[in-house]
């Protein structure tokens, strides 16, 4: 099995030795059997990510969860909450992380987008719905979409930090 060095929303750069990296958010867990599921793929394919589950008790999670997943395989574009993984040729191909406060998976993901489509695990990692719980499931919806489209329009990735807390 591959070396794998786990991240939460940072590469850490010279710490990874292996030819796997993962980047997953704090709050999210990988699910049983993704260290294998994930060196399947990697011979086709430079990148992918897992679908995802949101664990909660807002009966729209699931709901949320689903059309994260479908947004995900219709764009191409991966969150940290989906376990980004990459083959580290194709890390280093696209010049590394993106050092920017927020939106930084996103920008990864676009950059591994240039190298080919990403694998989409059918395999769930779990991430937390406490963001969506506490602060309003729609409010929270509403909130990514607008900073998600200010910073397809070009704006900074600073400001949007400050918009989002």
């Amino acid at each position: 099995m591959s070396e794998c060095l786990v991240c939460s929303g940072f590469y850490i750069r010279g710490r990874a030795r292996g030819e796997l990296l993962l980047f997953l958010h704090a709050d999210t867990r990988l699910p049983p059997g993704a260290l294998p599921a994930v060196e399947q793929p990697l011979p086709r394919r430079h990148w992918g990510r897992f679908d995802i589950t949101i664990s909660g008790r807002h009966p729209l999670l699931k709901l949320v969860a689903a059309l994260i997943n479908l947004r995900s395989r219709l764009t191409g574009i991966a969150t940290g909450d989906q376990a980004i993984f990459v083959r580290r040729s194709s890390f280093e191909a696209i010049g590394g992380f993106p050092e920017q406060p927020l939106m930084e998976d996103i920008e990864l993901s676009k950059r591994l987008k240039r190298l080919g489509p990403p694998a989409c695990l059918r395999l769930k990692a779990h991430t937390s719905g406490r963001r969506w719980e506490s602060r309003g499931l729609f409010r929270t919806i509403w909130l990514m979409w607008r900073l998600r489209f200010a910073y397809w329009r070009g704006a900074d990735p600073a400001s949007l930090a400050r918009a989002y807390r």
